[in-house]
């Protein structure tokens, strides 16, 4: 089973973590359900940028994102090259390894 690795962030994983994925599941279904409280104002509905993630390791293992998430993560803040939206990106059969970025252009945490 791929595993994801979520680099430390200082709010949501101060220690880091390493997870077992499911292949066919998200990456911000893996860090929910492990604790990791990765905004998704959208309610995993691809329709805004609080999920944004950078995958530092293992994009090539990833689909290419599609015309609606590119258009979305143009408006995420501290977008790279490797930047896709958590609950968009489907873990296959590879490590992942994943940076949450320190902040999001979220005006409100929803508190999900």
């Amino acid at each position: 089973m791929p595993q994801v690795i979520f680099l430390p962030h200082a709010e949501l994983c101060p220690d880091g973590a390493v997870l077992e994925a499911p292949s066919g599941t998200t990456v911000l279904d893996v860090a929910l359900k492990n604790g990791i409280g990765i905004e998704h104002a959208c309610e995993k509905s691809c329709a805004c940028t609080t999920c944004h993630i950078i995958v530092r390791e293992g994009m090539d293992s990833l689909d290419e994102s599609d015309e609606l998430e590119d258009d979305m993560l143009d408006k995420a803040w501290g977008l790279e090259p490797d930047s896709r939206l958590g609950c968009q990106a489907v873990i296959k059969d590879e490590d992942l390894v994943v940076e949450i970025p320190r902040y999001t252009v979220n005006q409100v945490s929803e508190g999900h």
